[in-house]
């Protein structure tokens, strides 16, 4: 109890003192998200999949994730194109998704989602599971300097 007060209490001066842009970027909600998702890194890929215990696929890690705070998502990375508000790159936050074609150049739907794990002015890093044979599972990626911006398609916020 004392712990939530801390943080009420804290976010009451941080809108006195803060700039509006950061206070924007506070969210315990969505740094708990990120947190979560990072205690699965190194955890196998697998298709069809959304159990750390055998593994996930990249729309299943993203649904257990958001799954253990009771915020629903949609199993398939398809359906994440029809929900959530999309947001630019450089107002991405933590806890939005980011969304990618599939791997095949003729794809031109979503087949890969990840969770943002930055925030605005930080280099935008995302953690997913992937199925790349060089870097497989849970693990997390810099936008920028990784292929990823070919296949980019949106990011979508679904927390506010």
């Amino acid at each position: 109890m004392k712990r939530i007060s801390v943080i009420l209490i804290l976010l009451f001066f941080a809108g006195k003192f803060l700039p509006a842009q950061t206070v924007a970027r506070i969210n315990p909600v969505t740094d708990s998200i990120v947190d979560y998702a990072k205690t699965f890194l190194g955890t196998p890929y697998k298709y069809g999949s959304a159990s750390p215990k055998s593994g996930f696929d990249c729309s299943g890690f993203t649904y257990f994730v958001f799954a253990h705070y009771g915020i629903p998502l949609p199993r398939s990375a398809k359906d994440y194109a029809k929900i959530g508000k999309e947001v630019s790159i450089a107002e991405c936050r933590k806890g939005d998704i980011i969304l990618f074609r599939g791997t095949h150049p003729s794809d031109k739907h979503v087949g890969h989602v990840g969770i943002v794990i930055s925030n605005p002015g930080e280099p935008l890093k995302f953690i997913h599971a992937s199925s790349s044979i060089h870097h497989s599972g849970v693990t997390i990626t810099d936008y920028f300097n990784s292929k990823y911006p070919a296949r980019f398609i949106k990011i979508i916020r679904v927390i506010n």
